[in-house]
């Protein structure tokens, strides 16, 4: 009788290998037609993994957390980190731990656990919960009809978005526009040109948020405010219930690019610039903020940095074949702007969601976000591929 079917490959662990039995020696392993490989699934839901309400106890030397494969030593009150073998005491509240009183980490069926961090009330300084951070990008180099199909499922999902996530709104076509949500008397927009690339430090000044430029928003307190010590990026980062309304009406009375495009052109769209702009944006975070860019994008990037294609439509946007024999004149200078820009993300914790209309459209391969695939368990990218948009077909 055959085995029944696993019906949960991945388990508790959210790890697939490609091999369920390990070679024992080099022969076995070079003979092999498949390589050895695993698959992590971050942050995977699974009934069976237990949810801590206190914060991990991590190892003084790699920062590793006591887990089910730690040695300890129940006598000294000791345990040994399995990375790196550093001996570490327990602290206090560890006193009664034996061998038959563990803690949920150390029990050998829980080698996955989440826990849920709570602010210490016997420290001041201890950082509140954060709220998510949502920076949405949208792409105005579209048809008209396109155009309201994508704003009609933006303010759907603002309207999904829990009451307390921030909300910011980027828009771009040849020129980047950050809306200053903040200033609801008027619509108010920071103009960032298309065709020059713009670092993080010159991005916040330009907002008025870098060390000479802060200033605390009227109405608020002068200190934390929604979880950002840096107090003027409350104009551009509003809770979803109170800038729902603003932000519904600039999606209403926002119009595709009114730059004027050539017979036989594409459209002047800097999404390069666009992306550097949010991230700079999310950059006035504090470190470790839940924050993500949601990008709309309808075409190829054909303006400033990260441009994948020239804006003559007869010149066709690069195919594998090209970049297999190195025909494609922008594409390493593009992978060197979008490995930078996925870096600066990396270090601030950030992620990048990409909606696109086709791979070969809009000219992002997985090689030109390389440093965004290996991300640890709270980072990384998504990619979602739709069928190609009719205004950009050759």
């Amino acid at each position: 009788m055959s085995e029944m079917a696993n019906t949960d490959p991945e388990g508790i662990d959210a790890v697939r290998m490609t091999w369920n039995v390990w070679p024992r020696t080099k022969v076995e392993a070079s003979k092999c037609v498949i390589p050895l490989a695993a698959t992590i699934t971050p942050i995977r839901p699974h009934p069976d993994i237990p949810t801590l309400p206190y914060a991990p106890l991590r190892c003084r030397t790699c920062s590793a957390a006591l887990n089910a494969f730690a040695r300890v030593d129940f006598v000294a009150k000791i345990w040994i980190c399995p990375f790196c073998y550093q001996r570490n005491h327990f602290p206090p509240h560890y006193a009664m731990i034996s061998e038959t009183n563990l803690p949920c980490e150390l029990y050998p069926q829980y080698t996955t656990v989440q826990y849920t961090l709570q602010p210490d009330p016997n420290n001041p300084s201890s950082a509140p919960q954060l709220p998510p951070v949502f920076v949405f990008v949208l792409d105005t180099c579209m048809i008209e009809e396109e155009l309201e199909f994508v704003k009609s499922a933006m303010k759907q999902a603002i309207g999904l978005l829990p009451e307390n996530a921030l909300v910011g709104f980027v828009s771009f076509g040849t020129q980047a526009h950050v809306h200053e949500l903040g200033f609801s008397d008027m619509s108010k927009v920071y103009v960032f040109r298309g065709n020059k690339e713009i670092t993080k430090e010159q991005v916040l000044e330009q907002l008025g948020l870098g060390a000479a430029g802060r200033r605390p928003t009227a109405g608020y307190p002068k200190g934390l405010q929604n979880g950002f010590t840096n107090t003027g990026v409350n104009r551009f980062l509003l809770p979803a219930s109170d800038c729902e309304f603003t932000l519904n009406s600039l999606l209403d009375e926002l119009q595709t690019d009114q730059w004027p495009v050539q017979a036989g052109h594409r459209a002047s769209r800097c999404t390069g610039v666009a992306l550097s702009v949010a991230a700079g944006l999310l950059g006035a975070c504090l470190p470790g903020t839940g924050a993500r860019i949601v990008a709309l994008v309808g075409g190829p990037c054909t303006e400033g940095p990260g441009t994948i294609v020239s804006k003559d439509l007869s010149e066709p946007v690069r195919s594998h074949k090209d970049l297999d024999k190195d025909a494609a004149p922008y594409f390493k200078k593009a992978v060197k702007f979008y490995d930078s820009l996925a870096k600066q993300l990396v270090s601030q914790g950030h992620v990048l969601d990409l909606f696109a209309s086709a791979l070969d459209q809009d000219g992002f391969t997985l090689q030109s976000f390389s440093s965004v695939l290996p991300l640890n368990y709270s980072h990384g990218l998504n990619l979602n591929i739709e069928e190609p948009a009719e205004a950009d077909k050759i």
